[in-house]
């Protein structure tokens, strides 16, 4: 392949924000609604589908399992799909990855059994795992260096309001006065193919990543797309674009293979991957857990009826995209360092606070849903901006391939492991046994917020050729 100078990650990161970068927001962001939307719906329904008459009757544990199921469908779909998105592009994925979860979610609406159940549950993980790489990824390379960190926390923190609107629709879904038991929880699967359909054709407006296309072997359809973009954001924002300062000399690759991929994380920058494993683990611990089952411990240990659950699901959801929204701005001003140690710190102390309340038997439905609020106010940001993280401290090449790997082995390690042990420890009935799932929750945030602390990067308002060389220019240095 040959070598080249281009200037074009200068070109994108100097732009003024118009118009055109909403289009990439509502086309590749708006993904995260989904995924709320499906974590919230098996929360709410956690209730319903443990009735014999919802057609499904599953236990409280088996609603963990399903949980789990998902969680691992993410995880394989993210590392599959993540490495065809780093070889094949990140376009020709996202369309790819939106379908396979339109076409699972639209199954689970018809299960009948606990087998067919877990497999559309799987399947719907694998296109949403699948989405995390080739989105966050597509994003940061299209998004100006200088508000990457606001616009990457929004996006992620839009999570939550597929969460909030997931609970509402739920409240008459699951009124068997309105809809009949077996039914009402299907339909709240079918609202989520109804969202997935109509992002999916915004979506297709949204361009190649030119960073991708320059570095295997398409430089004149980057050149192409980025003059594109350059004239609808002159236009749309009526100013005039500054020169673009800066090239970068690279030799064009047609991929990447995986002993690279590996090399770079582990023996090139050991430290930063150890950085995104902790904040993963604890991220995805903590939510998981929780959220998958907290419709159980209502009606477990505070007799809120199933219909109710939802109403205590809103404000949270609130909270939790209150928390990047508000405090996203900062990540770029302040710096990634302090606000992400931060953030994870405070929400694992507030977290350990809220365990030993809940242990005194001091909370009801309404407090314990308010200490919530506050803890996932710091944790909500804390967890988007372990995605933005990934993606921006490794090389080009392997970018939606690390955010993948962070993200299965991270969640994996906590966001199956929590929902199962929590679904068997609130199915004891024991307010010692769920205090203690809470304080291994705080406690791996506390340690996620330390190793960012004394080994993160620094990469506010940095181009991400700046934060992480690609492999092929600084193989080219070498040479």
């Amino acid at each position: 392949m040959a070598q080249i100078s281009t200037d074009i990650p200068a070109r994108l990161d100097r732009l003024p924000w118009a118009r055109w970068h909403w289009l990439v927001l509502i086309g590749l962001g708006t993904v995260w609604i989904l995924d709320g939307l499906e974590v919230t719906i098996v929360g709410v329904i956690g209730p319903r589908i443990t009735d014999p008459s919802s057609g499904l009757g599953l236990s409280d544990s088996e609603v963990g399992v399903a949980a789990g199921v998902y969680v691992a469908g993410a995880c394989l779909g993210a590392l599959f799909f993540g490495h065809l998105t780093d070889r094949f592009g990140r376009k020709k994925l996202f369309l790819v990855t939106l379908a396979v979860y339109l076409a699972a979610t639209v199954a689970t609406a018809f299960a009948h059994d606990a087998w067919y159940f877990y497999l559309c549950r799987f399947f719907t993980g694998a296109g949403i795992g699948g989405e995390y790489a080739a989105i966050n990824s597509a994003i940061d390379e299209l998004i100006p260096a200088r508000v990457r960190g606001t616009v990457d926390l929004v996006v992620n923190g839009s999570f939550w309001l597929g969460t909030a609107l997931g609970a509402l629709i739920a409240i008459p879904a699951l009124d068997t006065g309105l809809l009949p038991a077996d039914l009402g929880w299907r339909l709240l699967f079918g609202l989520g193919a109804v969202l997935g359909a109509a992002i999916l054709l915004v979506r297709r407006t949204v361009p190649e990543s030119p960073r991708w296309l320059f570095i295997h072997g398409r430089e004149r359809e980057a050149e192409e797309i980025v003059r594109e973009i350059e004239t609808k954001v002159r236009d749309e924002s009526g100013k005039t674009l500054e020169p673009a300062h800066g090239e970068i000399r690279i030799t064009q690759r047609e991929h990447t293979p995986l002993t690279e991929v590996a090399a770079t994380l582990l023996r090139r920058y050991p430290k930063r991957t150890v950085v995104g494993l902790s904040l993963f683990v604890g991220q995805a611990f903590l939510y998981n857990s929780i959220f998958f089952t907290y419709a159980l411990v209502l009606s477990t240990f505070f007799k809120v009826p199933d219909g109710s659950t939802p109403w205590y699901l809103i404000p949270i959801a609130i909270g939790n995209f209150l928390g990047p929204v508000l405090l996203g701005r900062f990540f770029d001003t302040i710096g990634r360092r302090t606000m992400i140690a931060g953030s994870y710190a405070l929400s694992g102390l507030l977290l350990l606070g809220t365990a030993a309340l809940f242990n005194a038997q001091v909370l009801s439905p309404v407090t314990l849903t308010i200490c919530w609020m506050v803890v996932f106010f710091f944790a909500s940001a804390g967890a988007s901006s372990a995605y933005l993280t990934v993606s921006e401290i490794f090389p080009m090449e392997t970018r939606a391939l690390a955010i993948a790997l962070f993200y299965a082995v991270g969640t994996g390690l906590g966001g199956i492991i929590g929902p199962v042990l929590f679904g068997r420890l609130v199915e004891s009935e024991s307010v010692g046994n769920v205090v203690v799932g809470y304080v291994i929750g705080a406690l791996l945030m506390i340690a996620a917020g330390l190793v960012q602390w004394f080994m993160g990067v620094e990469a506010a308002r940095r181009s991400l050729e700046d934060i992480a060389a690609p492999l092929s220019a600084e193989q080219h240095q070498m040479a």
